[in-house]
This record gives structure tokens, sequence and C-alpha cells, in this order.
């Protein structure tokens, strides 16, 4: 055991420094700019003015991000902020919802709460903006990138050179496929006919993103939702067998995520996909290791659909989750290293996000 900790140890050293060396070897972003498409793990308050539950503009979101509560659904940054920072953004990608002018030329952020792959995910929530919507916003950042750099061609050959993040399905799964009382999914198709009918949609999706310009995806698989403590608390209370399902349910969508990720790489071959394994990353590391001491419970005490009421702990840096269904700031910030620079072959296939952009 103690040989273990001081390999962790080691590599989360190693991971460390090779961030910051590369944060000082680039004055300038390593990318022109990074658009984000996503659901609350991403969300930076695109959601803040829509009717709905799923909204993270109320205390004690934000209580350590820098500008505060935002509308973002943790303590502090989330995967996707640390990312900009590590490609070299000395600012947060502005939400679409408050983007604009030239703001758009260094990328916008998509994300809302419980948006899905498929439209009607998440609604029992009230609105939400889902992929296929968030597309939509996207082609009009697109049309107003022409505008603002003056030729389509010029836009286009702009936008080739951006990272774009493209995170969906959790809430297909917690918003939908896991509740048969709201949804007919779970009835109509089993676990891999699901995972399928999700991927086929996906890649018409992201083929549409490519069709705006998009060259470098990054596409991170989906975590172990059994391991979130809105699972063990309301999914499946005092049921680990059930907890084993909700895990083994999403590996069918991982794996055809995979898949689709050599597809695409086939067939838009001027493009450049790659599959971040949230999976692997998050269940790698003994989380006693990485300081966290609470992993089952959040940060805060949750309504019954995972969101903090106003109460959160104090020692924030040792627990993994925020509330019952975000991750904390520390524990994003070991998912968003661990993407963008691999510490070992399984954390992202074909490459990390540090070489897609090279």
């Amino acid at each position: 055991m103690a040989d273990k900790i001081k390999v962790w140890c080691f590599l989360l050293f190693l991971l460390m420094l090779v961030s910051n060396l590369q944060n000082c070897a680039h004055a300038a972003p390593q990318v022109p700019c990074f658009f984000i498409f996503g659901d609350s793990l991403a969300d930076s308050g695109n959601s803040n003015n829509l009717v709905t539950a799923a909204k993270a503009n109320y205390r004690p979101y934000g209580i350590d991000f820098p500008n505060g509560t935002t509308g973002r659904f943790t303590n502090g940054r989330t995967v996707v902020d640390i990312i900009g920072e590590l490609l070299g953004f000395n600012q947060f990608i502005p939400p679409f919802a408050t983007a604009r002018g030239r703001d758009i030329l260094v990328g916008v952020n998509y994300a809302s709460g419980a948006a899905g792959i498929r439209d009607e995910t998440g609604r029992q929530l009230g609105d939400r903006i889902s992929l296929n919507e968030q597309l939509q916003n996207h082609a009009a950042t697109f049309n107003r990138s022409i505008q603002l750099l003056g030729t389509k061609q010029a836009a286009e050959n702009y936008l080739n050179k951006c990272l774009y993040y493209v995170s969906l399905g959790s809430n297909d799964y917690l918003n939908n496929y896991f509740m048969p009382s709201n949804y007919t999914t779970s009835r109509l198709y089993t676990p891999d006919q699901y995972a399928k009918v999700l991927i086929d949609q996906y890649s018409q999706q992201i083929k549409l993103l490519y069709h705006l310009g998009a060259r470098k995806i990054a596409l991170p698989g989906l975590g172990p939702m059994g391991s979130l403590p809105y699972a063990s608390s309301t999914l499946c209370p005092n049921n680990l067998s059930c907890v084993t399902d909700i895990n083994n349910a999403v590996l069918p969508f991982n794996a055809g995520l995979v898949s689709l990720v050599d597809q695409l790489n086939r067939e838009l071959n001027d493009a450049r996909f790659i599959y971040l394994n949230s999976t692997g990353i998050l269940s790698s590391a003994d989380p006693s290791v990485l300081g966290f001491r609470v992993t089952n419970v959040g940060c805060c005490p949750a309504r019954s659909d995972g969101q903090c009421i106003q109460d959160t702990c104090q020692n924030r840096t040792e627990y993994a989750f925020w509330d019952a269904i975000h991750p904390t700031e520390a524990l994003n910030q070991f998912t968003a290293r661990r993407s963008y620079n691999a510490i070992l072959p399984s954390d992202a296939y074909p490459t990390d996000i540090s070489h897609l952009i090279s």
C-alpha cells in the first residue's frame, strides 16, 4: 500500500510539473478558440434564465469561484474551465447566453444543465438547451464569425484551428433511461440497444459540428454513474446490485463512443477525434491518495434532484463531490489535467488533448 501511494504521488507531481511547464511555454493560447458543448458538468450560466430546476445561480454554488456564483454546478471551476487555463486562455470561455461581439472569437460555451443527446431528456426538470439546440446556437456563431472575419472561407480557416469539447450523455441516463416513471426508454430498449440509439444520434450531431468548421474534437465518455452519491441515495437506496447495474448499463455507451471515434477518424480524415476515458481516469487512483476523505456524499446537503440546499461543508478540498451529482473543483482539476495530459495510456484514445491540438 505504501509503495502504491508513493507511485501515485510521483505521478501527480509529474502531471502538475508538465502542465505548469507547458503553460509557461505558451504565452498565447495554444488554439485560437475553444468551443464547449455539454450539460451541467460544463454549464457556466446558460441555464440561469431558463424556467428549470436545473440551474446553479444561487449560493453555495460558486463559493470558491473567482467571479462568485455564475451558474456553474460546483464550488469553483469546472473541468472545461481548467482545460481552458491549460490551453493558455487568460479568461474563462463565455457562455452563449452572454457572449457578445468579438467575444465569440475566443470560443463559446453552449452547455446547459439537464441537456442530453435526446431532445426530451431532462424535461421533468424544466427548460434546457439540448445538444440539437446547442448546435443551432453554434450555427448562429458560425454566421457571426463570417461577419466578423469577412468571408466564409476566412471563418472556416479560423474555426478549423479551434478545440471542440463535446460532453453529453449523462442526462440521457440519469434524467431519462433511469427514470422509468417519466420516460419509456428503459422499457423500449435494453442497455445495449439504448447505447446504440444514442451513439447513432450522437454521430449525426458530431458530423453536423464538423460541417460547421470543427476539426479538433474531444469526446469524453461517461463516468461511473453508480459512484455518484445521487445513485446510492435516490436511484438505488440500500441496493448495491442496483448500483452495479447502473455502472454496467453505461458501459456500452462508452464502448460505442470509442468505436465512433475510430469511424469518424476514418471517414473525416481531415479532422481528428479523440475519446477521453472519464471512467478510467476516475477509477485509476485511490481517492485518499488524491486527498479525498469523503466520496460517498456531497459537500453540501442535497435536494431530491441532487442539487445543493443552502448549506455547505468547510473542508471542501476533502470532498470528491460538491452536491449529489457534480464533482468539486478539486476532483475537476484531477480530471481536467489527465484529459489534457494523459498519465496512463488508457486515459485518452488515440491521444490526449495536448496532442490533439499540436
